[in-house]
């Protein structure tokens, strides 16, 4: 079944929820697809799991072009939706629809995200007009990291959820088909999951949220360098992984690989003639 905005709609009409996590590169991607996942997310988390930056604001429109294409050559049902990067959207309606377009023609996603609230409500109704389906988010933007103070939970004073509501409804209004929410209180979460006919896709904001999403690989720990309070570990990938890695260093030092299971063959008379012209080689020489 192949998996549309259509299928947020859906679901939020029968209470179903959705299931999203993060892919940046085709093999992941491939595997989340036949997993039976309804929506990808190529984020621009993609550059501090991927790319080593402290956080978000380095990644440029290649980089998510670059793996997006990846992500969509591996799926073949679910919803890829792909971040538009810092400064690719905030300076002008202009460069927000021209970005986007590049975007979904140069990667074949089937959505875009952008982050904020109404200040970017002329963005989001110029792209959902060019045809191009938008998801809004909502609560810690990571691109606006430097204005917060830093990686905290929003939403906690009755000034701040009052703009979270607010803003939902402005977003559904402008055309977004579903909402990120990022650390907020579950309940303010879930408050705001009520006031919208659109579906809400937590991360950090509680199981009153329509759907849940999450970085892979904080999901099957690869990335130690920092884990939020939100994230369930539902696998340790990263130790086996590093098991793995130190058994074939072990394995090649010590010569047990590769084994002859291992090796391809090749005939005992095609070796004699060969050992056979080198010594008549050599014999011509002398």
């Amino acid at each position: 079944m192949k998996h549309t905005v259509e299928t947020f709609k859906k679901a939020k009409l029968n209470h179903e929820k959705l299931a999203m996590l993060t892919a940046y590169d085709y093999s992941t991607a491939r595997i989340m697809d036949e997993a039976g996942l309804p929506a990808i997310l190529v984020g621009d988390s993609l550059g501090n799991v991927m790319l080593g930056y402290e956080n978000t604001l380095s990644v440029t429109m290649e980089d998510m072009i670059h793996h997006g294409v990846a992500v969509t050559r591996g799926v073949k049902n679910a919803l890829v939706v792909i971040d538009m990067p810092f400064m690719s959207y905030q300076a002008s309606v202009y460069d927000a629809v021209t970005n986007a377009g590049r975007l979904i023609k140069e990667t074949q996603a089937g959505a875009v995200k952008l982050e904020g609230g109404k200040e970017i409500l002329p963005q989001i109704e110029a792209i959902v007009l060019a045809g191009i389906p938008v998801m809004g988010h909502l609560g810690l933007t990571p691109q606006s990291v430097n204005a917060f103070g830093g990686f905290k939970v929003q939403g906690k004073s009755e000034a701040a959820a009052r703009k979270l509501i607010d803003d939902a409804k402005q977003l559904e209004e402008a055309g977004a088909f579903s909402i990120v929410l990022e650390c907020i209180p579950a309940k303010l979460a879930e408050r705001i999951s009520k006031s919208i006919t659109i579906p809400t896709i937590g991360i950090g904001a509680g199981a009153g949220c329509d759907g849940q999403v999450l970085v892979y690989q904080d999901l099957v720990g690869m990335y130690s360098d920092f884990v939020p309070k939100f994230v369930k570990k539902f696998a340790d990938v990263g130790s086996i992984m590093k098991e793995a890695f130190a058994a074939y260093v072990s394995e090649v030092q010590e010569g047990l690989f590769p084994g002859p299971e291992h090796q391809y063959s090749i005939s005992d008379d095609v070796l004699e003639k060969l050992y056979g012209m080198g010594d008549k080689t050599n014999a011509d020489n002398e």
